[in-house]
């Protein structure tokens, strides 16, 4: 249930505390006091729309924190726990907050959570029902959920096979709808896609092929400067040996160095390790100069070979600047023909992949009209209990003669919840044709349709706290002594909190909140009371005779709340 609600900058409310009891509590108040903003509070706290223009003026924030006392083996408590958040003493903490810009924050358990986890929350906590819900009950898609909501468990196995026959009839149809209705596309896609394989194939191409090439054509291209930079190199180091005298070169004058120091060295350990470092030096100039004789014999001018590598590199550079990528490699260019072959391969199978779709379309298709029969069978059998039930609760709300029908009709469109159309009916009297409820029915059988409707909910899903905005708006007298009855018999297994401005309904409750303005036109911390008997007489008084110090008014209300005392 849900124990207590503080709310801070919300409509009229400057701050309030509604503490709640188990059964039947009951809101009332002067119109525009703020009665409203319980139920809007307690919406807020669920999950409900954050409408920025409920922060009251002057205010940076509403806000709205509720301790709600859960079941600790029940769902609620799981989902708080999958959220990370934790009970306090046994109780929920749950706090939004909105912001006069319309930003939104909601804490569940001590953690932020999104908005979205206090939806799913609500399902397992509350029923809360405003004055805007009747409207929706009007709209087809809400009648479909009340009846599938009302069959419940009967209805989860056939539902559950249809939507897996449903995902996949939609799945294979669209892939149809691609393969067939884009065969031109694909032919073209493929056409350019063969003729860019056969290209590249042509060509064949090997992978770091264009880096070798490059390194080839520098090469080539200066031959004749290399050849004569490594003679020119190789005859400084080791002389010419065809010249008809020997010119001075590296490797005689470091023999000639490496002489004068020889003929000294066992004078001094150090000139000898400098003796050592001049033959080091000599070998190595003698090999490298040798090297340079080898490298010189090996380049080549070859202008064949030379224009033979400038064509491949020709013809790989085009096929880099089509197929390549951003590098512009010969590597990119592979990859674009792995992926185009593969490519190819699923196109060019699309005929056979077409013949197989076509088969299992038509099998989902008589399989998708076998599961949609069933739902239709299942919510046929659920309307007539539904009707029974809703008709019978409407006979204990003062409409005797009223006769509710849920009609289920099968349509030709598969849609997510089967091919039904399900419309709520009312005959209010006998003899008069079953109309649909915007056109059958006024203000105050809406109401009570409305409050019937979730009287049997409660009986085949029931949840722990229900919640009214004037579920009695339109009715009075008999009726509206009949809802009491029916709200306070509600109560017995539930906590029902109800806002309402008929004095008959308020003297079923278990507690009585008063809501009241202070001078300057607020509700604060000290607007919300709880009425004793006195208090209670007194404002059913207000409420019956508009004075709350009327003497048939406080004797009027004394007979209602004795009436309703008897009755609970």
């Amino acid at each position: 249930m849900v124990d207590e609600v503080r709310i801070q900058g919300l409509g009229v409310i400057d701050e309030a505390v509604l503490d709640l009891s188990p059964g039947f509590n009951v809101v009332t108040g002067e119109t525009g006091a703020g009665k409203t903003m319980v139920v809007t509070s307690l919406g807020l706290l669920f999950g409900g729309r954050a409408d920025p223009q409920r922060v009251r003026p002057g205010a940076g924030r509403a806000a709205v924190e509720g301790r709600i006392v859960v079941d600790p083996g029940g769902r609620a408590v799981e989902r708080v726990e999958e959220a990370g958040g934790e009970l306090d003493d046994g109780a929920l903490i749950v706090t939004r907050s909105v912001s006069a810009e319309g930003r939104s924050r909601a804490f569940l358990g001590g953690r932020s959570v999104p908005v979205s986890v206090l939806i799913n929350l609500a399902d397992d906590l509350v029923a809360v029902h405003g004055q805007s819900d009747q409207q929706r009950l009007l709209q087809a898609g809400r009648q479909r959920g009340a009846l599938d909501r009302y069959a419940g468990a009967a209805l989860t196995k056939p539902m559950r096979a249809y939507t897996k026959a449903y995902q996949r009839h939609r799945q294979v149809s669209a892939l149809l709808e691609e393969l067939t209705t884009r065969s031109r596309e694909r032919a073209q896609e493929a056409d350019v896609l063969r003729f860019g394989l056969e290209e590249i194939e042509k060509v064949d191409p090997k992978e770091g092929e264009d880096v070798e090439l490059a390194a080839e054509e520098e090469r080539l291209g200066h031959a004749d400067a290399l050849r004569g930079a490594a003679d020119t190199a190789h005859e400084a180091l080791l002389g010419d040996a065809a010249a008809a005298f020997e010119a001075a070169n590296v490797t005689s004058l470091l023999g000639q160095a490496r002489n004068a120091l020889e003929a000294v060295r066992e004078h001094d350990p150090d000139l000898a390790a400098l003796a050592d470092r001049l033959a080091e030096a000599g070998y190595l100039v003698s090999d490298v100069g040798t090297d340079l004789a080898s490298y010189a014999e090996s380049v080549d001018a070859d202008p064949a070979r030379l224009a033979a590598v400038q064509e491949r590199r020709a013809e790989l550079t085009s096929l880099v600047r089509k197929y390549g990528g951003e590098e512009g490699t010969v590597a990119e260019v592979l990859e674009w023909a792995r992926r185009s072959a593969a490519r190819l391969t699923e196109l060019d199978g699309d005929d056979d992949r077409i013949d197989e779709l076509r088969a299992e379309h038509a099998e989902l298709t008589e399989r998708l009209a076998a599961e949609a029969a069933e739902l239709t069978a299942v919510r046929g059998r659920a309307a007539e209990r539904f009707s029974e039930a809703v008709t019978a609760e409407l006979t204990a709300l003062a409409m005797p003669h009223a006769r509710v029908v849920v009609t289920v009709t099968p349509t030709d469109d598969y849609g997510p919840h089967g091919v039904d159309e399900v419309e709520v009916r009312l005959a209010p009297h006998p003899g008069a044709p079953p109309l649909p409820l915007h056109k059958g029915a006024s203000g105050g059988e809406l109401s009570r349709v409305m409050l019937a409707i979730e009287v049997v909910f409660a009986g085949a899903d029931p949840v722990p706290t229900f919640v009214f905005d004037e579920v009695d708006a339109g009715v009075g007298g008999k009726a509206a002594v009949e809802i009491g009855r029916r709200l306070a018999r509600l109560a017995r297994n539930a906590q029902v909190i109800v806002v309402t401005h008929l004095p008959q309904v308020a003297a079923f409750a278990d507690q009585h909140l008063l809501v009241e303005k202070s001078d300057d036109g607020t509700v604060t911390s000290s607007g919300v009371t709880a009425l004793d008997r006195e208090g209670r007489i007194r404002e059913l008084s207000r409420m019956l005779a508009g004075l709350e110090d009327s003497e048939l008014g406080r004797a009027h209300a004394e007979e209602l709340l004795a009436m309703a005392a008897e009755e609970r």
